[in-house]
């Protein structure tokens, strides 16, 4: 059974950082990419970045480059969010997920997988 659990959300200042864990644990295969969503009170849920596990590609929102980085630790199966210069806009529930379609972007229906979510908050 496939499952992914996220992890390091909490409370943090504006211009603050915080790192978010996704691990995965499960896969009968190695080809996959992990995506981070985030959705806040009343918005529709975004795509914030994703990573392919198989090459490295990474992929970000405008609204996150240059604060956000993603990154894979294929050995623990772990993949991970470092948030930095953090804004109030940044609140939201975050999620991780996985889709099979690592070699082009994707839709947010074609992840197959989904984490049960972290909060961030940013406070002003």
């Amino acid at each position: 059974e496939v499952q992914l659990q996220a992890s390091g959300g909490g409370l943090v200042q504006a211009g603050g950082s915080l790192r978010l864990s996704c691990a995965a644990s499960g896969f009968t295969y190695d080809d996959y990419a992990i995506g981070w969503f985030r959705q806040a009170p009343g918005k529709e849920r975004e795509g914030v970045s994703r990573i392919s596990r198989t090459d490295g590609t990474t992929y970000y929102a405008d609204s996150v480059k240059g604060r956000f980085t993603i990154s894979s630790d294929n050995a623990k199966n772990t993949v991970y969010l470092q948030m930095n210069n953090m804004k109030p806009e940044d609140t939201a529930v975050y999620y991780c997920a996985a889709t099979p379609y690592y070699w082009r972007p994707v839709s947010v229906n074609e992840y197959d997988y989904w984490g049960q979510g972290t909060l961030v908050t940013v406070s002003s």
